[in-house]
């Protein structure tokens, strides 16, 4: 194991500080490499269990193309992706071992360029047969669920039926806040989470489907650790990306829900869910960012043609249990509306009752085969964004891996640097300064809560990034006529992200580097265009920097390893001027290291330190800082006049 941790710093074998600065890998890893599982792409979902993941996030001819290409960007460590399906795609026990092969051998490449690697067993909204990623399809046949069905009866918006390129509605940015809301995910993440306590009667080959779903996909994940016991560049694994609660600890009538008239899009509260799932239309209220909030802005019925989502021969799981049924009328109503809320008389707690039992079984799962490994925790991305709601216990050794986007710029696709909304306050922030303060506080509200824990842990935000498609993608067009201008909006607003993270020296990995992203379908799942390299881009393959998308914007001086405590970090943009700030430790021989990119600096640069010897390794665009004193030393970088 290449790092550990001590209180809130990650150490590296030689005991300088590491700070960790990487990417999403990938995009596209989300879907089936064969047959080309890219969401634009009609399907009905039949060859679920004859597919392969063989080839992503690349194929292996090209790993040292893209992994030179990260490297030279300055990136060193990686949030690798993997799921579920990836894995066990084929039916229960059935592992892919060709896929595991490919894992093993591409992380081996991986750790041949000494990237810190960690892997991220990665979901959203379940499945893709729920218009996301992540479980095996055979998880719904085993539940009595038919997914053919879904799309049809509104249970969730899947882009493989639903997308018509003429009619830009049919499919709405960002879909997956809307279909958080729905059956599907709302069902699936229940029984996974709390099936004993809120659905005993759901059983698969005589278990509970909680215990089923969670054995599966632990013993899935194992068979990625038992892979790569070998190697000291994976520091470990996250749990599962952006864990759903379902409908714990709500009220039926959703009438409790935090938030909820925040929801973009069809904005379904429980019941509506269940219903249009077991074939009862429903009028559901739909919303849309307007001005400086989200507003109701219509309603339509959903699931008109009464189509159940139970096969034939099963019940309604949650009819079953009483949570609802029908009247005298013959009209379904809500019998038990606090049924996911108490149990046996007190108020659920979904971190300390469901989601930290999983996390400590996982958590033993992997370090049976890891003893070290080190352990990236994640909760529900909304729930975590105010740190005085959420208190849980979590094992030692591991790190919080939260999540943060710009909210506004990515719910509206256009470059909010000097009006923006801020979604921990629901109140407008007017002025660029004021916007890059709220960056900041926010990100400082995630590390909090890691101060909390254990007295103190590493803060990793996990995914954070931007859309490269703002204002309809005008950037593709001037990239063609004026490239040197197309990304001048994603270079400001990535600074300012990356400002961010320096202030409060937060270790990352952007969201994210996807191979094969192409500026029509973007990262090839449900029209989602983050990535900072693009085929479509790169116009010189003998140049590293070709296909990469407002470089400057990622691409900044950082230290890399500290031989002491680091105190402060800042790069100013315009002025190409660093400052590094830290505490030394001259009993460390191993030097500071800071990366300092040919694309900042292209006449060259000027250091100045208070105290020590320099050396530059141009080729690897890093410097050298031996310190002979102990106590706080400044490095300074200008730009050669």
């Amino acid at each position: 194991m290449k790092l550990k941790i001590q209180n809130e710093k990650f150490i590296d074998d030689k005991g300088r500080t590491v700070l960790l600065r990487g990417v999403n890998l990938g995009g596209s890893s989300k879907v089936p490499f064969t047959p080309n599982g890219a969401t634009y792409i009609k399907t009905d979902f039949s060859d679920h269990k004859n597919v392969s993941f063989v080839g992503r996030p690349f194929p292996i001819k090209e790993a040292d193309e893209h992994f030179s290409r990260l490297k030279h960007w300055g990136f060193n460590c990686l949030r690798f992706l993997v799921t579920w399906e990836a894995i066990e795609h084929s039916g229960p026990k059935e592992y892919d071992k060709e896929y595991l092969d490919y894992l093993e051998e591409i992380l081996k490449i991986a750790e041949s360029y000494k990237f810190y690697t960690f892997i991220n067993p990665h979901q959203d909204v379940w499945s893709r047969m729920t218009g996301g990623d992540g479980a095996p399809g055979w998880t719904f046949e085993k539940v009595g669920l038919d997914f053919t069905k879904f799309d049809e009866a509104e249970a969730a918006l899947v882009m493989q039926y639903r997308y018509n390129p003429k009619v830009p509605k049919s499919y709405p940015h960002l879909h997956w806040i809307s279909n958080s809301l729905r059956f599907t995910n709302g069902t699936m993440w229940t029984l996974f989470f709390g099936g004993r306590d809120f659905a005993p009667s759901c059983k698969i080959d005589g278990i509970n489907a909680q215990e089923y779903l969670q054995n599966h996909f632990l013993d899935a994940t194992k068979q990625v650790a038992l892979r790569l016991t070998g190697n000291p560049y994976i520091i470990g694994f996250n749990s599962i990306n952006e864990p759903y609660e379902g409908w714990i600890g709500e009220l039926v009538d959703g009438s409790d829900i935090e938030g909820f008239s925040e929801a973009l899009g069809y904005a379904f509260t429980p019941i509506d869910a269940m219903l249009t799932g077991s074939g009862y239309p429903r009028t559901v209220p739909y919303r849309e960012i307007k001005r400086f909030g989200i507003k109701k802005t219509g309603e339509d019925t959903m699931n008109k043609k009464g189509i159940s989502c139970w096969l034939e021969g099963h019940e309604d799981i949650w009819k079953k249990e009483g949570v609802w049924g029908i009247n005298n009328e013959g009209e379904p109503i809500i019998l038990k509306n606090d049924y996911f809320k108490n149990k046996d008389g007190k108020s659920v707690n979904f971190f300390h009752e469901y989601l930290a039992p999983f996390f400590t079984n996982y958590t033993k799962i992997i370090r049976d085969v890891i003893p070290d490994s080190i352990l990236f925790f994640e909760g529900p991305a909304e729930k975590l964004k105010t740190s005085e709601k959420i208190e849980f216990t979590v094992p030692t050794n591991v790190v919080n891996a939260g999540h943060w986007y710009d909210d506004a710029t990515l719910g509206t696709r256009r470059p909010m640097i000097k009006i923006n909304f801020n979604t921990y306050t629901n109140k407008p922030v007017i002025g660029k300064k004021n916007v890059k303060k709220m960056f900041i506080n926010q990100l400082r509200i995630i590390k909090n809560i890691s101060s909390k824990i254990h007295g103190g842990i590493p803060t990793l935000i996990g995914e954070f990034g931007l859309i490269f498609n703002l204002n309809d993608g005008e950037a593709y067009q001037k990239f063609e006529t004026e490239p040197e201008i197309a990304w001048k909006s994603h270079i400001k607003l990535l600074t300012m992200y990356y400002d961010a993270l320096d202030a409060n020296l937060l270790h990352s990995t952007q969201w994210n580097y996807t191979a094969d992203n192409t500026n029509q379908w973007g990262d090839q799942w449900n029209l989602e265009d983050l990535s900072i390299y693009s085929k479509d881009q790169q116009l010189n393959p003998y140049d590293i920097n070709s296909g990469g998308r407002a470089i400057e914007g990622f691409c900044r001086p950082h230290f890399i390893h500290c031989s002491g405590i680091p105190l402060k970090m800042e790069f100013i943009y315009k002025e190409k001027t660093f400052y590094f700030e830290f505490d030394a430790d001259s009993s460390i021989r191993a030097p500071t290291i800071i990366y300092v990119p040919n694309i900042q600096y292209p006449k060259g640069y000027e250091i100045k330190i208070s105290e020590g010897d320099i050396a530059k390794k141009d080729s690897e665009q890093l410097v050298f800082i031996r310190t002979n004193k102990d106590g706080v030393h400044i490095i300074k970088i200008t730009k050669t006049l």
